[in-house]
């Protein structure tokens, strides 16, 4: 990653910190741990959905995106949305650089044109570049998915943009396997998180050692602490 690249995530990616602590989009609790949909026990809650409640969170994730876009030279034709979350920040940054927007579900509808993707004429990128917008990346799954989506809709996307990742190796591994590559850029990452987390004094350093070792292992993490539980 550019020198400059990193510069912008961490100015941007501390202030997002800052603010989704502070408002609950992302809850840390190492004894009371949240269950995630999984039904996993996991000690971080995060729901990037609250950074709409305010234009100013909002701008700031667009700020974040296009000082990226610039630093990085990318020509982009067409700005993708991933369902449901990255779609409002694919919005507004697409309306910021004048640009064509489309979404892409999980799957195609069951109904209908049968359409995975919205927004298309003829239901082709016709070889136009495409920016992926997602709101987080845990195991990179939907992401991946999302990107070969784009890609089979004859769309050429070498590159994706999220708010924030947990930093699994899993994610990492899954868009090393893409070829043609993707890379993939977060203006928030796990380690900047837990340090701002520790700087605003929301947690000690207790729980960030804690919190850095369930990053290791995290769904092998609630066995342990479980047995840490009963000991």
């Amino acid at each position: 990653m550019k020198k400059s690249i990193k510069k912008i995530t961490e100015f941007y990616g501390k202030k997002i910190a800052e603010f989704a602590l502070k408002m609950g989009a992302i809850k840390l609790s190492i004894d009371k741990p949240f269950t995630w949909a999984s039904g996993y026990k996991m000690p971080i809650y995060n729901d990037n959905r609250m950074f709409l409640s305010k234009s100013e969170y909002r701008k700031i994730i667009s700020d974040a995106f296009v000082q990226m876009i610039e630093e990085l030279g990318l020509k982009i034709d067409n700005i993708a949305g991933c369902a449901t979350a990255g779609i409002p920040h694919a919005t507004t940054l697409a309306d910021r650089l004048a640009l064509p927007l489309s979404y892409v579900r999980s799957s195609a509808k069951d109904h209908g044109m049968a359409n995975q993707i919205e927004g298309l004429v003829n239901n082709s990128y016709e070889g136009k570049e495409v920016l992926l917008i997602e709101d987080l990346i845990s195991t990179g799954g939907s992401s991946i998915s999302a990107v070969n989506a784009v890609r089979n809709a004859h769309g050429n996307c070498t590159n994706c943009f999220a708010i924030f990742t947990y930093g699994f190796s899993k994610s990492t591994d899954a868009f090393l396997s893409l070829k043609p590559k993707c890379n993939l850029y977060t203006i928030l990452d796990y380690d900047t998180m837990i340090q701002t987390a520790l700087d605003i004094g929301y947690i000690d350093e207790k729980s960030k050692e804690s919190l850095i070792e369930w990053r290791t292992s995290p769904f092998t993490w609630q066995d342990r602490f479980i047995n840490k539980e009963n000991q």
